[in-house]
């Protein structure tokens, strides 16, 4: 099991799970997975948002935010050192230099924001040994105010209020099975492309962090496994894509429909091996690949064998 989790790609749902906490103001900021300095090797590993002038953000992470702001994040498994906060930092002033022209992107204008679960007892100490000015305005958010060129906060998941911040708390293999209902509940209601891609890059991860709380829910309702099933649709449709141009590249000499028959079979196995590394029962999985590929019960028992 930890060896599971220790190969969780938990920072591609963090950005997904800023976003979403970031929602409100969704026409106020542009996102950037990683920031190319345009002098290769020099590339910011991090995510990058870029806020409008005069906008207030209304999430209280956000109300932090300048123009320009570099989020760092770090799993339950990562450190969180002052050897980090100086790493962030160096990605402020790399930023920063590298601006369109000279002084474009100025001082004032930048922070750096760093998000861990668990507070990071070393690095507070080694704040409070040197003087550093910390205060701590909402629960779980700290403001590093002196010793530092770049305004900084940081971020403790464990320590947000769980209702006002749900999103990161899917960022955990600790989540709670009403924690997970209720995101589950919510993202049933999603009609949003761009919400319902969030919210299923965070789910992708959670419930295989979570795979004890994916059974205790999937046994009490009837609709988890279809759910668990659109979840994973994305990663789903990423492999039969790339089945899909193996396929004809191989064999063009198939006729289209053997080819689409034969990536169809792919999916409906891919789709199978996942819900079982969920621990889901042969009858849940059954029901779902009826419902979602039209076979009989005959049928979706043959990919159970």
């Amino acid at each position: 099991m930890a060896e599971n989790k220790q190969k969780i790609q938990w920072h591609p749902a963090f950005a997904a799970a800023l976003e979403m906490e970031l929602l409100e103001n969704k026409d106020d900021l542009e996102f950037e997975r990683e920031h190319n300095l345009n002098r290769k090797p020099l590339l910011i590993d991090c995510l990058v948002i870029k806020k409008k002038n005069d906008v207030v953000i209304k999430n209280e992470i956000g109300k932090f935010f300048r123009k320009y702001n570099l989020i760092e994040y770090k799993s339950a498994r990562d450190s969180l050192s002052i050897d980090d906060v100086a790493k962030t930092q160096g990605y402020a002033h790399l930023y920063k230099a590298y601006g369109e022209s000279i002084n474009a992107v100025k001082f004032d204008e930048v922070t750096v924001t760093l998000i861990r679960e668990s507070k990071p007892i070393g690095l507070f100490k080694y704040f409070e040994e040197n003087k550093y000015a910390v205060s701590n305005p909402g629960k779980g958010i700290y403001y590093i105010e002196s010793g530092l060129k770049f305004p900084a906060q940081i971020i403790v998941g464990k320590e947000l209020t769980h209702e006002d911040h749900e999103w990161f708390n899917l960022l955990s293999d600790k989540v709670t099975k009403q924690e997970m209902a209720r995101a589950i509940e919510y993202s049933r209601k999603v009609r949003s492309k761009n919400e319902r891609e969030l919210i299923d890059a965070i789910f992708e991860v959670s419930a295989l962090a979570n795979k004890n709380i994916v059974e205790e829910l999937k046994m009490g309702d009837e609709n988890m496994c279809q759910a668990l099933m659109e979840i994973m649709k994305p990663e789903i449709e990423e492999v039969v894509n790339k089945a899909v141009n193996t396929a004809v590249l191989q064999e063009r000499r198939e006729t289209t429909e053997r080819v689409t028959e034969r990536v169809t079979e792919h999916a409906i196995r891919v789709a199978v091996e996942m819900l079982r590394g969920l621990n889901l029962g042969n009858a849940e999985i059954k029901e779902a690949l009826q419902k979602n590929y039209n076979l009989s019960e005959e049928e979706a028992l043959s990919y159970l064998q």
